[in-house]
């Protein structure tokens, strides 16, 4: 698969937001990096079911890439949603204004967690990987469902509390692997690597459309400090847009393992200077954002990356793992979100213009 190391960037307003990603969409090359004729997944990209600017995909980013589909004559449509430990893909359409986008457009949806909708089948990569095969030594799974569409990513701008920055190839974590992805959490970089290399094996195209409108700094992709940017970026290049995705925010992309990574194994371009990056002049450009910690972060460290690591069979793939399970739903839903969470999305929902327009958007 040819990959054009290209990202379209432009600086937009709610007024013009559905035009721009028309705009950047055709200039990052969307008719020649998906194959005609082939169903397109549109990948959400849920982080939590609450509608917090800044963690989740915007339904002007899911409505302006529908249209640019469709505009360059890829109508045959399909939304992919998955389930995580802390989200409710159901709730999390609603709450987050998408799925009313979906009915307008007539969109069908399918989750990847039910077995009437997507099977999963065991897949063996032609590329080496990197951990997949002994993380899952009795077979790396994926839905077969995959194999031969085209896929478009719809990521946010926005921090992670294990992987830095998290954009476009972090959003095929939760499509390509099952419920028990949480076992490569401790080597999520070199696994994010891994499935760049399958996607590029299954998927005819693939693209990715990013929102950087509200960017979300700080604990992420849940707890995070809502930041306006008023970007969009959009490019064939997983790598390349997170890398420059990642030097927007302040970080230098070569320094996060799963850009790095990415960019020596050829699977895309990582390095700055050598992305032809179009639109908005991003060399100025530093948000400055931080990752730091919050509760949950503590813990998966402490289990995931310290000494205590030796223990993670032990509690993370046998029942115990219910135990984090409860406690990551607790601190976020019935802590987080109420004492700060609600505020901050209300107060952004009523006084800032891209929140706005999110409420003009049916729930």
């Amino acid at each position: 698969m040819a990959i054009h190391s290209k990202v379209a960037v432009v600086r937009s307003a709610p007024e013009r937001v559905l035009h721009d990603i028309g705009a950047i969409t055709a200039q990052a090359g969307i008719g020649e990096a998906l194959q005609p004729g082939a169903t397109c997944i549109l990948k959400e990209n849920i982080s939590w079911h609450y509608p917090l600017p800044g963690a989740n995909t915007t339904p002007w980013q899911l409505e302006g890439t529908i249209q640019a589909l469709q505009a360059a004559g890829l109508d045959d449509l399909v939304c992919v949603g998955n389930n995580t430990v802390v989200t409710n893909p159901f709730k999390g359409e609603r709450l987050c204004r998408l799925k009313g986008v979906l009915e307008r457009y007539q969109i069908p949806v399918l989750y990847n967690f039910r077995e009437e909708d997507i099977h999963w089948q065991v897949y063996e990569p032609r590329a080496k990987m990197l951990v997949l095969d002994k993380i899952y030594p009795h077979g790396i799974r994926i839905p077969s469902y995959f194999i031969g569409k085209n896929i478009v990513h719809l990521p946010t701008m926005k921090t992670h509390i294990y992987t830095t920055t998290t954009g476009a190839m972090k959003n095929a974590f939760g499509g390509l692997l099952n419920t028990r992805r949480h076992y490569t959490h401790s080597v999520i970089h070199q696994t994010l690597v891994d499935l760049l290399a399958i996607q590029q094996e299954i998927h005819p195209g693939i693209f990715a459309v990013m929102d950087g409108t509200i960017c979300g700094s700080g604990p992420g992709p849940r707890t995070m400090k809502p930041c306006r940017a008023d970007l969009l970026l959009a490019s064939a290049d997983s790598v390349a847009i997170d890398a420059v995705a990642a030097k927007i925010m302040g970080f230098d992309p070569m320094s996060l393992a799963y850009i790095r990574l990415a960019h020596e194994r050829g699977l895309g371009v990582g390095r700055i200077e050598e992305i032809d990056v179009v639109g908005e002049d991003i060399s100025g450009l530093n948000l400055a954002f931080g990752v730091g910690d919050n509760l949950a972060s503590h813990v998966g460290d402490l289990f995931w990356f310290s000494p205590l690591k030796i223990f993670q069979r032990l509690l993370f793939r046998t029942p115990a793992v219910y135990a984090f399970v409860l406690g990551s739903y607790l601190y976020h839903d019935h802590y987080w979100w109420p004492s700060r969470g609600r505020a901050i999305a209300r107060d952004i929902h009523e006084h800032d213009p891209w929140g706005r327009l999110f409420a003009s958007y049916p729930e």
